[in-house]
């Protein structure tokens, strides 16, 4: 199984207003040993500027990576790059670049068609829906979405700040948290015309200074897991497909109650089984481990465990749902852990691998 790994390549200004000296290189490629969980080094794309997030189509022939900039060629936009996979050399073919008409691209989405490619801008707060050509390559953005607004918290919430695009199980909508409005945002998509539109119950609200950030649903698609970067929680949210609406079951910590340092979120994932649910912590730099209740959805702690790492930003759960694999952003390491299918909990495989400033891991 390949392992690809988007890094941050130049120094990048974070809306905390920290500045990230990039250390990485481009993409890299690793093979994951079934059996063990060990990481091995196959391969490298260079030439790649800030590919901090990476999607591959549902036949993994395509790669697609933002490229998480301010400006481009002297415009207020970053860019989104598309590749061709070969996995037998673990190598990526350039196909072309487009723009993203927003700034510091950060999450890219491919449609369950292999049609369409979503893109959020998280700086400027907005989103971007690229058409993908039949040789992998994307056209001409097909629609821009700029949110508007505010949130309470003045330093991270000054204007919008779309973090993330999820998709339901059929293509009929888009759901992006912005973590500067509070809000879980709702769209209607059409994939003939490559359109969003605002859905007929257009948001859920979040607690005021929550500020969502990533969206995961459950395999039954009757539940989804929103995880909230400021205030450190998950929203437990039960899902009408037929509506595309939310409604809100629970809240919970995704911290110690006796942990008081400074702490933010960044990854949600649901293990491929349906019955856990995990997300990262950036500072109390640990992955919370939460049982699911499969009647109802509803979670119930079961611990924490510690990525070995600086500022887990990103992880992966592979396809079997044996391993997760944690990118620690600012100690430049990955640590393989493996996942205790009765339990949930994690376990370390061995030392951390060496990978410099990685942000996203994918399975291929």
């Amino acid at each position: 199984m390949l392992v690809f790994v988007g890094t941050y390549t130049d120094p990048i200004l974070f809306g905390t207003g920290e500045i990230l000296q990039g250390k990485g290189k481009g993409i890299y490629v690793y093979r994951l040993d079934p059996a063990s969980g060990a990481l091995e080094q196959v391969g490298l794309t260079t030439g790649v500027t800030n590919p901090s997030y990476l999607a591959f189509d549902s036949s993994r022939r395509f790669l697609y990576a933002v490229n998480e900039l301010k400006t481009y060629d002297g415009k207020p936009t970053g860019t989104v790059s598309a590749f061709a996979v070969d996995t037998q050399s673990a190598t990526l073919r350039f196909l072309n670049k487009r723009l993203t008409h927003g700034t510091d691209p950060c999450h890219v989405l491919v449609d369950n068609a292999c049609k369409h490619i979503f893109v959020a801008n998280f700086m400027s707060g907005s989103v971007c829906v690229l058409p993908i050509r039949d040789d992998g390559s994307l056209d001409e953005a097909s629609d821009f979405i700029q949110h508007q607004g505010s949130g309470i918290d003045p330093a991270r919430q000054k204007g919008p700040h779309a973090h993330s695009v999820t998709l339901d199980a059929v293509n009929r909508f888009a759901f992006v948290p912005d973590l500067g409005l509070d809000r879980l945002m709702v769209y209607r998509f059409d994939p003939m015309r490559g359109m969003l539109e605002a859905n007929g119950i257009p948001w859920i609200k979040m607690k005021p200074g929550a500020g969502p950030r990533h969206v995961a649903f459950h395999p039954a698609g009757r539940f989804a897991y929103l995880v909230n970067e400021l205030d450190s929680t998950i929203a437990v949210l039960t899902y009408d497909a037929d509506s595309g609406a939310f409604a809100h079951l629970q809240t919970v910590p995704t911290l110690p109650e006796a942990f008081d340092g400074k702490s933010t979120c960044a990854d949600i994932q649901v293990a491929p089984s349906g019955r856990f649910v995990y997300a990262s912590n950036r500072g109390h730099d640990s992955i919370a481990i939460y049982r699911v209740n499969l009647r109802s959805g509803a979670l119930i702690h079961v611990g924490h465990e510690p990525t070995q790492g600086k500022t887990p930003r990103s992880f992966g759960i592979d396809p079997t749902g044996r391993f997760l694999l944690a990118a620690n952003q600012d100690s430049d390491t990955i640590v393989s852990f493996r996942i205790d299918p009765d339990d949930g909990t994690l376990s370390s495989t061995g030392p951390a691998k060496p990978v410099p400033t990685p942000v996203c891991v994918k399975f291929c």
